[in-house]
């Protein structure tokens, strides 16, 4: 016996000797005739089979012995009923076990096998046993299955065939054997045994909730078949899967206590599908902060749109984690990029909006905007077909008017931007493998603290990671590898950008990029990028580079500290600003640059490491320290390293304030960038005005602003080499290019000085 399941019931009917009324002429139920005082029916006290028994004349086609006592029908539970009888006389009749179903509030069960297997009887006085086994499982031996509807049954024989027989009833048994298919001892239970069918078609929901609410601490076997299950399902036990399951999709199937991707691929026989599932339940679930792949490989042929997936939520702030597992890239069209070309208008009164947007309904959100005057890495934040309008993630710099936009929408391993918040979400040693055709993660639109530690990004076609919003707000990236998938292709025609960011205080530490157009676009301030190599040189021998690092606001508060910075530069602009020409604001100001390596190989000459590129006029700098580099050209010389990319507009030189290029390393560069920079002058014959040359030193073409500091060393002498002590004073911002200063004497000397110039006001 199963004590688990029936410890306390009673099962055995009362014995024909203590009386005919608990037995019904009918199917049981209450309003049926008894035996008791039937003219067809006597109690035989000492028969030599029985002992004591019931005989019965059959009169009617049909006649029924039946327990009117409601015997309970227990899921999990097997009951036996049995009786042995015997023909005395008369016409032989077919016997078997029958049954009425009943459920709560006394319906009867309808649809349901209420009788046992048949037996004709074929002599006199031959004692035969007729039984049937009944409980909630289509098992093996099982002969009426009534699954988890009927609460209790009315039990007993059926006599059929010809009248005119008198036979002889023993006391009829009822008898738990669900120990026939479960072991006491054994450590789980079998859906099977609580009405699961498994045949594909019947929904089983109610039977693996009712086989769960018996476990018990024991796990719960699903056996071979294919189990539909059309409400959601919570096993709070663990469970085992051999057969496997189907739902719809806005179902869930809970597994509280192994939670895996392993036993999702067990109950549903597909990894995509396996995660889908095991999304969906994570995401409705604060049971578990993680869902663990298993180290399993998930071959995906499309994007998953994770919003979709979970389909009932619009935001996550709970910290989550998916680790340990791979997905893998297949081949198929539909990783291919949606491109639309369509006519829009741009008004810097409106900086974030295009309007009177043509074929508005094609364009998709998430898609990257590019055209005349757009920045990089601008995309689509929302759209409204109704108005056409579209919201952008940035402004467009140089766009005001009408013309026709390229919108570009590309395809992602794991979409997020179905949500619009998501926060403290984790992604910790996934190898994205997006082998050429798909990306690989779009971002919520808001939220923050997205966290990637330990992952690879081998071959994203387009982008790794990007940001159509302030989801990246926080975001930390940690110990990933980034991979290009234009490794073979020159530096030129590269488009594939590693990482972008739209929001402020991003942590970019110890990862490495390989050969992308862009490893870094970075919008916002406050981030901190230390540790890293990004290198983005080709095998073709190309002086041409790329910006590895780029970052597009003006006022940054943010360090790059202890990089490798190879065959690239870090870039420096203000191309998301509507109105680009310096207003009322903060300029090119709040950048750390220091301890970092940086080195060329077949570069031109004219490369340089560090390059500001004001998008409008009147902008300076206002707050930048580069100081404790090492900066090496293996291959030529360089002129200097660090420059103003002019193409659009010039710094303005005369408002330089607080910068500090100093303690660094230069290799195999012509030009030293120091500021404050002291320089020793010489004169070998006397002049009264000397005129000092510091343009070689000053960073970014600076003029030379201030004198700080001069110094005789040795003697000075007039011109009759007497040594003597003048006076002197200074002009700075001297000469065409305003890089010289004028040293003033009260009359012509020789001799050398150490003068210190900078290149902008410290304060």
């Amino acid at each position: 016996m199963n004590k688990a399941v029936t410890e306390g019931l009673q099962f055995m009917p009362p014995a024909f000797s203590e009386g005919l009324r608990d037995w019904s002429q009918g199917n049981g139920t209450p309003p049926t005739a008894e035996w008791h005082n039937a003219a067809n029916a006597a109690i035989v006290p000492s028969d030599g089979d029985f002992g004591s028994c019931l005989e019965v004349m059959k009169t009617e086609t049909l006649t029924r012995v039946r327990y009117k006592g409601e015997t309970p029908i227990v899921p999990g539970c097997y009951l036996r009923v049995s009786v042995r009888i015997k023909a005395i006389s008369g016409n032989l009749p077919i016997a078997q076990i029958g049954a009425w179903a009943g459920e709560g509030g006394g319906d009867h069960a309808s649809g349901l096998i209420e009788e046992g297997p048949a037996t004709t009887l074929t002599s006199y006085g031959q004692v035969v046993e007729i039984s049937a086994i009944v409980g909630s499982g289509a098992r093996g031996g099982v002969d009426m299955p009534w699954g988890l509807g009927p609460i209790y049954g009315h039990f007993g024989l059926d006599l059929t065939g010809p009248t005119g027989g008198v036979i002889r009833i023993e006391n009829i048994r009822i008898e738990d054997v669900t120990h026939i298919f479960q072991r006491d001892m054994m450590d789980w239970v079998d859906v099977r045994d609580f009405g699961a069918v498994g045949d594909g078609n019947t929904d089983d929901s109610a039977a693996f909730e009712a086989a769960d609410g018996a476990a018990n601490g024991r796990r719960v076997l699903v056996p071979e078949g294919t189990y539909q299950l059309d409400d959601h399902v919570t096993f709070t036990s663990e469970v085992r899967f051999s057969g496997q399951v189907q739902m719809p999709a806005d179902k869930r199937l809970h597994l509280l206590r192994n939670f895996n991707l392993d036993v999702y691929f067990d109950a549903f026989g597909d990894e995509v599908t396996a995660f889908k599932k095991a999304v969906q339940a994570f995401f409705n679930n604060a049971d578990h902060d993680a869902l663990d792949l298993c180290g399993r490989v998930i071959q995906v042929d499309a994007p998953i749109d994770l919003h979709a997936v979970v389909g009932n939520q619009d935001e996550s702030t709970i910290r989550k984690m998916i680790r340990n597992g791979q997905f893998n890239a297949e081949d198929s069209n539909d990783w291919d990029p949606d491109v639309v070309a369509s006519q829009a208008t741009f008004d810097t009164s409106n900086p974030l909006e295009l309007k009177h947007v043509a074929n508005i309904s094609q364009i998709e959100v998430g898609s990257l905007v590019q055209g005349s005057g757009v920045g990089r890495e601008v995309y689509v934040f929302a759209k409204n077909n109704a108005t056409g309008k579209l919201t952008l993630s940035h402004p467009l710099y140089d766009a005001a008017g009408t013309q026709t936009f390229t919108f570009t929408r590309f395809k992602y391993i794991l979409d997020f931007s179905g949500f619009s918040r998501m926060a403290k979400f984790i992604l910790h040693e996934i190898d994205f493998r997006c082998n050429s055709r798909a990306s690989a993660i779009m971002m919520a639109h808001d939220g923050d603290i997205f966290h990637l530690r330990d992952c690879d990004f081998t071959k994203p076609k387009d982008r790794a990671i990007t940001s159509v919003g302030v989801g990246c707000q926080g975001m930390l990236i940690d110990r990933c590898n980034f991979i290009s998938s234009e490794l073979g292709l020159p530096v030129v025609q590269r488009t594939a950008i590693g990482v972008n960011v739209n929001a402020n205080d991003v942590k970019i530490r110890h990862s490495r990029g390989v050969r992308f157009k862009h490893f870094l676009v970075m919008n916002g301030a406050g981030h901190i990028v230390t540790g890293n190599h990004w290198f983005q040189g080709d095998g073709d021998g190309s002086a041409q580079r790329t910006a590895g690092l780029i970052f597009t606001q003006l006022n940054l508060k943010s360090t790059v500290y202890g990089n490798y910075v190879d065959n690239s530069y870090i870039e420096w602009t203000n191309e998301y600003d509507e109105t680009p020409d310096y207003g009322v604001e903060l300029s090119f100001g709040g950048l750390t640059i220091a301890d970092n390596i940086f080195t060329l190989n077949n570069g031109s000459t004219s490369f340089s490491f560090i390059v500001i590129k004001p998008h409008g006029a009147g902008h300076f700098i206002h707050g930048l320290s580069v100081t404790n580099n090492v900066f090496k050209s293996l291959d030529r010389r360089l002129d200097r390293v660090e420059k103003v990319d002019d193409s659009i507009a010039p710094l303005d030189s005369g408002r330089m304030r607080n910068v500090t290029f100093d303690g660094n390393i230069f290799n195999d560069v012509d030009k030293f960038s120091i500021n404050p920079v002291t320089v020793d002058f010489d004169r070998e014959s006397p002049e009264k005005n000397w005129v000092l040359e510091f343009g070689d030193y000053l960073p970014f073409e600076g003029n030379l602003r201030q004198i700080t500091s001069a110094v005789v060393e040795g003697i000075l002498r007039d011109g009759s080499n007497d040594q003597v002590f003048p006076n002197f004073s200074f002009n700075s911002n001297h000469g065409p290019n305003k890089t010289q200063a004028r040293m003033n004497f009260p009359y012509a000397v020789e001799g050398r000085v150490y003068v210190t110039g900078r290149m902008d006001n410290p304060i």
